[in-house]
């Protein structure tokens, strides 16, 4: 008899001492409070603008990207639309602000009538390009629909000043279709 009493009462110690554990370790964890519908709503609202956030720089940077690939792609090169190339370095600034006018002045005319590549001299293509034509960088390079150079323009430009160069060389080389014609 005597060694059930031992057995239970030791059951009894190791349950006390569990329960001892448990409520140190409650005491150190902050109290749980029940979520409030104000709590709730101004989570959501936040994560809301978090999401929306997200899918604005997702949506931007992928257009973005979309563009200079479309830019990139130097094959289309006498394709029958006249088109602007500009030879770019992505490190050099002054490229960079070029790039931003000379986009911006192409964007004016209609996606048939001009079109505006970046020759990038970090790529082979662009480099083989700008040393087939003699050129460096902070240029701009005038293409018939054929794809023949015509012209250059180094130095930096507005997109104001760059407008009427475009205009003069779409109604220079454009196609009939493209001049109404």
């Amino acid at each position: 008899m005597k060694r059930s009493k031992r057995k239970a009462n030791a059951g009894k110690a190791g349950s006390r001492a569990k329960q001892t554990d448990q409520s140190v370790q409650n005491a150190n964890q902050p109290a749980r409070r029940k979520m409030s519908r104000r709590d709730f709503l101004g989570n959501s609202a936040i994560y809301s603008l978090g999401i929306a956030g997200l899918a604005g720089g997702g949506w931007y940077f992928g257009n973005t990207m979309m563009v200079e690939a479309k830019e990139a792609d130097l094959s289309k090169l006498g394709n029958g639309i006249p088109t602007v190339v500009q030879i770019h370095d992505p490190s050099c600034p002054t490229c960079n602000a070029l790039r931003c006018e000379a986009r911006e002045a192409a964007n004016r005319f209609d996606e048939g009538d001009l079109q505006f590549l970046i020759a990038n001299l970090t790529q082979t293509d662009g480099r083989a390009l700008a040393n087939r034509h003699n050129v460096g960088k902070i240029t701009l390079l005038f293409f018939d629909g054929k794809g023949e150079k015509q012209t250059s323009l180094v130095g930096m430009e507005t997109a104001d000043n760059l407008e009427p160069i475009f205009a003069r060389h779409v109604a220079r080389f454009g196609s009939k279709k493209a001049l109404g014609s």
